[in-house]
């Protein structure tokens, strides 16, 4: 007896392209209404689709964005965001950085409003942490993009390289390795603790 085919599901779309281009609000919306996937847009409109984490990596972001929460909560000056929050950015795009940082400065004048939803300006300090299905030069060109869009400061941590690099506007990237990280410029006193990251990894 001949056992039927299975057949293959095709896979999901990485990317979409409306046309006209969604616009901030319509963007929004579809991204509040998408229950299955993290939505972000590149500066060309592009839609790119982000599957959820796994088990490792969300650990991993849990664990940074506790340890920056923990030092903003010894000042409590402006804010500190996790990965679910999105910021539309100068050139068109809207990304969600896996934890970020705002100066005081920066939310002044910032009605309630304006705070439930995403924000139209880039944040002083984010932090990418690289998942097993990224890829080194995407991840790199997210990194570069926010520099571009007016972030200050940028880490990316590479949990498989036990490093981080470091982005500045200005500056070439440089490469960290050692067991902490210290902030400098919008997040000076902020230190990470690389080896509690590392070890959701193991």
């Amino acid at each position: 007896m001949v056992s039927p085919a299975l057949e293959t599901p095709a896979p999901l779309p990485r990317s979409l392209v409306f046309h006209p281009r969604l616009s901030d609000e319509e963007f929004e919306q579809l991204s509040m209404n998408c229950e299955l996937a993290s939505l972000e847009r590149t500066e060309e409109g592009a839609i790119v689709v982000s599957a959820p984490a796994g088990s490792m990596t969300s650990d991993g972001k849990g664990e940074i964005n506790e340890q920056l929460r923990r030092w903003w909560k010894s000042h409590r000056q402006g804010k500190a965001y996790e990965s679910s929050a999105g910021f539309f950015l100068p050139d068109g795009a809207m990304l969600t950085p896996d934890a970020s940082y705002f100066a005081g400065e920066q939310l002044q004048g910032l009605t309630r409003d304006d705070r439930s939803r995403f924000l139209h300006i880039a944040p002083a300090f984010v932090i990418e942490l690289i998942s097993p299905s990224d890829r080194l030069s995407t991840a790199q060109a997210k990194m570069e993009a926010w520099i571009s869009n007016g972030v200050r400061l940028g880490w990316l941590v590479d949990p498989q390289a036990k490093q981080i690099r470091v982005y500045e506007a200005g500056a070439q990237p440089r490469i960290e390795a050692g067991s902490k990280v210290a902030g400098s410029g919008p997040v000076d006193g902020f230190v990470l603790d690389l080896e509690e990251v590392w070890s959701c990894f193991r």
